[in-house]
């Protein structure tokens, strides 16, 4: 059985940060691309970031460029999410997700795996 699982949300403060972990069980994802969505209570879920296969090739969307860092240890089957400077917008379940293929996608619909979510609040 394939599993996905976050960890590392939580209650930060304006201008913290936190690092997601997402551990991966059931299959290797060492050949696959993996990335990071959210969701905000009464949004659709929107994509953060993605990686692809190797690490080497990254996409954030333009809200967290230049504040948010994606990154994998294929040896440890496991995706990261570093988070600096948040803001009450951050304010969101996060999930990550895995794709069958090497490379990076935005699109939520060609993600196969997903993990049930972290709940990450940014107080004012």
């Amino acid at each position: 059985q394939v599993q996905l699982v976050e960890s590392g949300g939580g209650l930060v403060q304006a201008g913290g940060s936190l690092r997601l972990s997402c551990t991966a069980s059931g299959r290797t994802f060492s050949s696959s691309a993996m990335g990071w969505f959210r969701q905000a209570p009464g949004q659709e879920r929107e994509f953060v970031a993605a990686v692809n296969w190797s690490g080497g090739d990254t996409d954030y969307a333009n809200f967290v460029k230049g504040r948010f860092a994606i990154s994998r240890d294929n040896a440890k089957n496991t995706l990261y999410l570093q988070m600096n400077s948040l803001k009450p917008e951050d304010t969101a379940v996060y999930y990550c997700a895995a794709r069958r293929f090497s490379t990076l996608t935005r699109t939520q619909s060609q993600y196969s795996y997903w993990g049930q979510g972290t709940q990450v609040t940014v107080s004012s």
